[in-house]
C-alpha cells in the first residue's frame, strides 16, 4: 500500500524522537544500557504505525521491546504514541534490516515478531520475505536459547509458503492455527491496525509460533 508523504516529515520525527534510536547498530550487545535493566528484549520486525508493539509495551512492563519500520512516513504514528504513552521499555528505529547480527548479539533476543510482512507475490521475489529461509536462520542466530518467532498473515498463500520454510529451517511448531481469532490462542489479545481491519471484515488471520 503506497504511503502519503508528510509534510514537515523531518521536523516532526525529531519532535517525536525521544523514543528513537538513531544509531542502532552501536547498540549491538549493549541494548541492557538503553533501558537499564536487564529485562528480556523483543523485536518486532514492520512495525507500521505502531499499534502491536505499543500494547505488548504497555501490558508488559518487565520486558524491553524494539520495533523497527522502514518507512518514515509511517513510523511517526509509532513514535507519537510512545511519546504519548511514556513507555520506558519501548524503543523504535528507522531502517530496513538485512542482517539481525548488525544490530543483536548471538542471544539477546527473547522473541521476535512478524506482523503482516509484504507478501512479495511473485516467485522470483521469494527471497524477499521476511519468513524465507535464510531469513530465519539469521533471526535464530540472535535469538535465546528457546526463544519463539511469532508470525501472523492474512496472506494465505504466504503462510502455507512460511510453513514450508520453517519445516526447511528445522524449527518446531508451538502453536498453530489458520483462524487466529476462532482460537484459544493469547495471540488473538493484542493486534495491529491491519488485523483489526481484517477481523472486522471476517476475514481469517493466519498464524504460528515456532522456536
Amino acid at each position: 500500500m503506497r504511503q502519503r508523504n508528510i509534510k514537515n516529515l523531518e521536523e516532526k520525527l525529531e519532535m517525536n524522537s525521544g523514543f528513537l534510536i538513531r544509531e542502532p547498530k552501536e547498540l549491538k550487545g549493549r541494548w541492557k544500557e538503553v533501558f537499564g535493566n536487564d529485562n528480556p528484549l523483543y523485536l518486532e520486525i514492520g512495525c507500521g504505525k505502531g499499534k502491536f508493539i505499543f500494547s505488548m509495551a504497555q501490558a508488559n512492563p518487565g520486558r524491553n521491546y524494539i520495533a523497527i519500520e522502514g518507512q518514515s512516513n509511517v513510523v511517526l504514528r509509532a513514535l507519537e504514541k510512545a511519546e504519548e504513552g511514556r513507555l520506558g521499555n519501548l524503543r523504535i528505529f528507522i531502517d530496513y534490516v538485512d542482517d539481525l547480527n548488525d544490530y543483536f548479539d548471538k542471544g539477546e533476543l527473547g522473541g521476535i515478531y512478524l506482523n503482516f510482512s509484504d507478501p512479495w507475490p511473485k516467485a522470483r521475489h521469494a527471497k524477499r520475505r521476511l519468513t524465507y529461509r535464510k531469513r530465519l536462520a539469521n533471526y535464530r542466530e540472535v535469538l535465546a536459547d528457546g526463544a519463539a518467532i511469532e508470525f501472523k498473515t492474512d496472506n494465505d498463500d504466504l503462510f502455507r509458503f512460511t510453513l514450508e520454510e520453517i519445516e526447511a529451517g528445522g524449527f518446531e511448531i508451538a502453536e498453530m492455527t489458520k483462524d487466529l481469532h476462532n482460537s484459544s490462542f493469547k495471540a488473538k489479545d493484542i493486534t495491529t491496525e491491519y488485523e483489526d481491519r481484517f477481523k472486522t471484515g471476517g476475514k481469517n488471520i493466519n498464524y504460528v509460533k515456532f522456536k
